[in-house]
């Protein structure tokens, strides 16, 4: 089951369930040591005549949402047989690191006063290793605290003004036990003050309730890399209220969301809604250190072995060109800082990082065929140059762009202009876009057309002349080579793939979704030629779901998450929304936009209640599929969405519509 709710600061990133448990909890890297390990779990109860029922439990009916406009998590929980309704808003504290939940706490009874009882269950295997934990009471600051090095998590909760009023720590998993929620069935604790190895831990708050009364619950999670750090942000917490920390960290993201005013004309509530959800689930996957993660969600292992907690520069280049064109040109620095330190010597980048700038997991070898090879995309080296100069466009942050131009700027460009093969002028063989086979394919010629290009833009800018002539002649002809190698004009198409031989080319001519996005937005060819014209309209006939929920494939015969049995290859929010572009750019008028429209509304349709966008989605039912949330799903229908807004504005129907621009 993929995640209800994403939330974070650039240094913690929390996931719920669909039963509103906490499920990862990454710290101190974005999508790196998640403390909770994906597989444990943090509970939340309540007891009441006799009866204790966790929110999993079958009497229970959970609704879960995101608020508007805020980076946190509205989830209502009512139990008709208890008497009980819960509301709770999940947040992490903007400015510090500090997970927050404010649970209003109901007695749906009219005729019964009652002692209700709430309690919250920790599970944590801190560096993602169960060996050597340890548990223990404070009775000091009466906190409960999980240590395992420099890795600390403080538990505390208040209500009416006072904190929880019963505890237990416990071993689970180990020695025959369960764990402490087991304890907490008969609703009160055995208080046993410390464990160690494989611990969780139990809080309660109880008070009686009138009928029909409502009280408030704070609970919160202070984490640090010293008991001292966490227990000086559970001070904090209590001084100024957790309910002051809640409340101004809904203001900061209210603040953010809406601090470019735009003028959504002609879209629904529920696309407007999605847009700035998805703006707030980019900026949760963004580590302080500039790093941008595919997602954090812990329970789909890509390739069955690994998770998509990793640095993708093609994911983290579109993701920081979304934001950039939505004004957030400030993650969009950092993640072009966190590139000019993960760089290779000679130009390049590798298949994905880890958070923290390290190598990440691949499946890509240094041999083929028995030759070298380099283990690489390079699309995603050249999406990385590309992107710069749109951020350039948008933030004329020449300082920046003067600070990095020769460590990365300039190093990519040499090595796209060197990477070249000497009988086709093409780039040598890498991994596709799709990370699945090797060769040279028209999207990836395409992108290195379009990097080369924004380097020539680059030595311009900084009146480098000689190498402003290398790179644009470089990158005119890639660009010719991909019209006169990579075009059948038998059946007038572009081909997939190309692999070279000793003596021959092989073409593999399977309709590809990014054949014809690469030959659009990397300007390869004119709107409107007919070369692009054809391929656009054969992917889109190709591609679309024709029974079903419609939307696009990635390609003729993709199998990758497709159902047992099943024929049809599952459509992808980002292939849908790419072609949706493309109709964007050539629209001539209003009228031309309504399939537009359309297509943004069937995005929004199959999203989450709670705004969340997943990979793929099942054909024929629309429950999504893969990982989610998928940040490249959220980052294309931003820049979809904006691309509207701007041409509303280029066809004079909407004054300012962006006001980026």
């Amino acid at each position: 089951m993929s995640k209800a709710l994403t939330l974070g600061n650039g240094n913690i990133l929390v996931n719920l369930d669909q039963f509103g448990q906490v499920r990862d909890f990454y710290f101190p890297y974005v999508g790196l040591e998640n403390q909770i390990g994906g597989h444990f779990l943090h509970r939340l109860g309540v007891f009441v005549n006799g009866t204790l029922a966790w929110l999993t439990d079958d009497d229970w009916i959970i609704t879960i949402e995101s608020e508007e406009t805020v980076l946190a998590g509205k989830i209502r929980a009512v139990n008709a047989r208890l008497g009980v309704t819960l509301i709770i808003t999940d947040l992490v504290y903007n400015e510090k690191n500090i997970f927050l939940r404010r649970v209003v706490v109901k007695n749906t009874r009219s005729d019964a006063t009652r002692v209700i009882k709430v309690f919250f269950n920790q599970q944590f295997e801190l560096y993602e290793s169960h060996m050597a934990h340890t548990v223990y009471y404070d009775p000091l600051r009466k906190t409960i605290i999980h240590y395992r090095n420099q890795r600390v998590f403080l538990i505390n909760a208040q209500l009416e003004g006072r904190g929880f009023d019963d505890y237990s720590t416990g071993v689970f998993g180990a020695e025959g036990k369960e764990g402490t929620h087991k304890d907490a069935e008969d609703g009160l604790l055995a208080k046993n003050n410390i464990e160690h190895g494989q611990v969780d831990s139990v809080i309660g708050l109880s008070t009686t309730y009138q009928p029909l009364e409502e009280k408030l619950v704070y609970y919160w999670v202070a984490v640090g890399e010293s008991i001292t750090e966490a227990e000086a942000l559970d001070k904090y917490t209590i001084e100024h209220g957790p309910g002051h920390l809640v409340e101004t960290t809904t203001n900061f993201w209210r603040a953010w969301v809406k601090r470019q005013n735009f003028n959504f004309h002609g879209l629904e509530p529920a696309v407007v809604s999605l847009f700035q959800k998805s703006l707030l689930i980019m900026r949760a996957h963004v580590s302080g250190n500039g790093a941008i993660i595919a997602s954090g969600d812990s329970n789909v292992l890509q390739k069955g072995k690994d998770t998509y907690c990793y640095v993708w520069p093609r994911d983290a280049a579109i993701t920081a060109l979304a934001l950039s064109e939505a004004g957030d040109t400030h993650v969009a620095k950092l993640f072009f800082g966190f590139c000019n330190r993960v760089i290779s010597a000679d130009g390049y980048f590798r298949h994905k990082y880890s958070p923290d700038g390290s190598l990440g997991s691949s499946w890509h070898p240094w041999l083929h065929d028995g030759q070298f090879q380099l283990p690489i995309q390079e699309d995603g080296t050249a999406l990385i140059l590309h992107t710069l100069w749109r951020y350039y466009e948008i933030s004329k942050d020449l300082e920046f762009i003067e600070s990095i131009y020769n460590s990365l700027i300039k190093k990519t460009a040499d090595f796209l202009v060197l990477y070249r093969d000497d009988r086709t002028g093409l780039p040598k063989p890498s991994y596709d876009l799709w990370e699945e086979h090797f060769g040279v394919t028209t999207f990836t010629a395409a992108s290195v057309v379009g990097a080369l290009s924004a380097a020539a833009k680059f030595a311009k800018l900084l009146g480098k002349k000689k190498s402003e002539v290398i790179y644009q002649e470089a990158s005119e002809s890639v660009r010719q080579a991909i019209l006169s190698l990579l075009y059948d004009s038998d059946n007038h198409r572009f081909c997939k793939l190309l692999q070279l031989t000793s003596d021959e080319l092989h073409y593999d001519l399977t309709i590809d979704a990014s054949t014809a996005h690469g030959l659009s937005i990397f300007g390869i060819l004119p709107s409107d030629d007919p070369r692009l014209v054809q391929e656009i309209a054969t992917a889109e006939t190709a591609l679309t779901a024709r029974a079903g929920i419609g939307g696009l494939a990635r390609y003729q015969g993709d199998s990758y998450q497709r159902l047992d049995g099943s024929k049809v290859s599952n459509p992808w929010f980002i292939t849908t929304l790419w072609f949706t572009q493309h109709a964007i750019r050539t629209a001539k008028n209003e009228a031309d936009l309504k399939p537009v429209i359309e297509r943004l509304d069937w995005c929004a349709r199959y999203a989450t209640r709670s705004g969340l966008l997943s990979e793929q989605l099942n054909p024929i039912t629309g429950e999504q599929l893969s990982v989610s949330p998928l940040v490249w799903s959220h980052a294309e229908f931003v820049r979809t969405v904006i691309a509207y807004l701007d041409k509303l504005e280029a066809l004079g129907v909407c004054q300012a519509c962006n006001p980026v621009y």
